[in-house]
C-alpha cells in the first residue's frame, strides 16, 4: 500500500512542501493529497494590493498541480484525530475523513478579530481573499462621496503596505494608520525617517501610542476616551491561527501554534509535521521565528528534508532557519528593505525608494513562478521509500 501524505493548506508553505515531495518521492510509493479550503492559490503577499483596486488574477490550485500526481481536495478541515490518524473534512457534498501516515499541518493564520470587541462585526481585514475583496467593494461605495475616511489599525508590516497602498490607490480618501507605539518602531531610524516621509507624501494620517477600545459601525473608540470617525476600519493588528491543532490534541503554545522541534517534526506526534505560520519553530538565532512568507519558506524546506530523510532512510539536512530582513512595499513606487541582525533588531542601514520595491515586486513575482511550478526542476529518477517497517516506525538520520 502507498505512503498516504496528507498536506493541509495550499497556501505558500502547503504547495511548496507538495511540489517538493512529488519531485522528490516515487509516484510508485506516496500517494500525496491537499486540502484546501478554496480552489485557488491566494498571492496573500498581495491581498492589500488586490484590496485597494489593484488586479491580482488567482490561480488555480488544480492548474498547479496538474501533471504532479498530487491529489487536490477542495474542503474545509474540521478537524484532526492523530491517534487514529485521519482528519475530518467538510465539502459541498457533506465531506467526509482521509486518512494519513505523514500530515503536514499547514493552515497558516488569519486575522485576530475577537481580540477587540467590534472587530468580528465591523472591521474588514486583509488576510483572506474573499475579505480583501469585501473590503475593495467597500471602497468603491466610498469612492464618490470624495472625502471618505478609512481607518487601518496596526503598524506591522501588513498595516503599513496596506494603508500607503490605498491612499496611493484611493486618493480621494482619507487615510489614518494607528499605531499602537511609535510608527514603524521595529526599523531602524532611518527606515522610520523614510516610512514618515512617505506617509507624508500619500497623505496618510499617523496616530501614535493609540490604543483601540473597540470597533463600531462608523467610528473607532480608542481607551484614552476620544473616538473617531471611520467609513471603513482595517483590522491588521494581529493574526491567530486555527483551533484544530490545539483541539487534536497536538502540543501547542498558549495561542495554539504546534510547537515543533529541529526539523518542524511535532514534538508529541512525530507522523505530523507543521509549516508556515502554524508552526512554533525556534530560529538559528534561539528565538521564534516570526510569522512571515519568509519563515513559510524556511520552515517548508526543512519540513521537506525532514520527510523525503525519514521515508527513504536517508540523511536529513539541516536548512537554515533564520529572519534576516523585513520588506515592506509602500505603494507602487516606494519601499523599504530593512534588515534584521542576530538578535532580530534593525540594521543601521537598509535600502529605500524606487530600489527597494523593485527587489519586493521580483521576490512576488519569483514566488508566484515558484509555487506556479511545483515540479520544476524534477528529477528523472525519484527516490523510493525504505522499508514499511522502517517508515512506520519513524526512523531518521539527523
Amino acid at each position: 500500500m502507498k505512503h498516504r501524505i496528507v498536506i493541509l493548506g495550499a497556501g505558500y508553505a502547503g504547495v511548496y512542501i507538495a511540489g517538493n515531495l512529488a519531485r522528490r518521492l516515487s509516484a510508485a510509493d506516496v500517494r500525496i493529497t491537499v486540502v484546501n479550503a478554496v480552489p485557488d492559490f491566494v498571492e496573500r503577499l498581495r491581498l492589500h494590493q488586490l484590496a485597494a483596486g489593484r488586479a491580482v488574477k488567482p490561480q488555480r490550485l488544480e492548474d498547479v498541480f496538474a501533471g504532479t500526481g498530487i491529489r487536490l481536495r477542495v474542503a474545509r478541515v474540521t478537524a484532526v484525530d492523530p491517534e487514529r490518524q485521519v482528519v475530518a473534512v467538510a465539502d459541498a457534498e457533506g465531506g467526509g475523513e482521509l486518512c494519513y501516515d505523514t500530515l503536514v499541518y499547514a493552515l497558516g493564520s488569519h486575522g485576530d478579530v475577537e481580540s477587540v470587541p467590534g472587530v468580528a462585526e465591523y472591521a474588514f481585514d486583509v488576510a483572506a481573499r474573499p475579505s480583501a475583496l469585501r473590503l475593495r467593494k467597500r471602497l468603491d461605495s466610498l469612492g464618490g462621496r470624495g472625502g471618505g475616511s478609512v481607518m487601518v489599525v496596526g503598524d506591522g508590516l501588513t498595516g503599513i503596505e496596506t494603508a500607503t497602498e490605498i491612499a496611493e490607490a484611493r486618493t480621494g480618501l482619507s487615510v489614518t494608520l494607528v499605531a499602537r507605539a511609535e510608527l514603524g518602531s521595529r526599523l531602524s531610524a532611518r527606515a522610520r525617517g523614510h516610512l514618515r516621509r512617505a506617509c507624508d507624501r500619500l497623505g496618510v494620517t499617523v496616530l501614535e501610542h493609540a490604543s483601540v477600545e473597540a470597533v463600531e459601525a462608523s467610528r473607532v473608540r480608542f481607551a484614552d476616551g476620544t473616538a473617531l470617525a471611520s467609513d471603513a476600519t482595517v483590522w491588521t493588528a494581529g493574526f491567530a491561527v486555527s483551533p484544530i491543532a490545539a483541539a487534536a490534541g497536538l502540543e501547542v503554545t498558549e495561542h495554539g501554534r504546534i510547537v515543533v522541534d529541529r526539523i518542524m517534526r511535532s514534538v508529541s506526534h512525530p507522523n505530523v509535521y507543521a509549516a508556515g505560520d502554524s508552526a512554533y519553530a525556534i530560529g538559528d538565532n534561539g528565538r521564534p521565528l516570526p510569522m512571515s512568507c519568509a519563515s513559510a519558506g524556511f520552515t517548508g524546506g526543512q519540513a521537506i528534508h525532514a520527510i523525503v530523510g525519514r521515508l527513504t532512510g536517508g540523511k536529513v539536512a539541516k536548512t537554515k532557519l533564520v529572519y534576516s530582513y523585513n520588506h515592506i512595499s509602500l505603494g507602487r513606487r516606494d519601499g523599504i528593505l530593512q534588515l534584521i541582525d542576530d538578535e532580530g533588531q534593525a540594521k543601521p542601514a537598509y535600502v529605500g525608494g524606487r530600489k527597494a520595491a523593485r527587489v519586493k515586486a521580483a521576490i512576488l513575482r519569483t514566488s508566484l513562478w515558484a509555487n506556479s511550478h511545483p515540479t520544476f526542476g524534477a528529477p528523472k529518477r525519484r527516490r523510493r521509500l525504505a522499508a514499511v517497517s522502517d517508515v512506520r516506525a519513524g526512523s531518521v538520520t539527523a
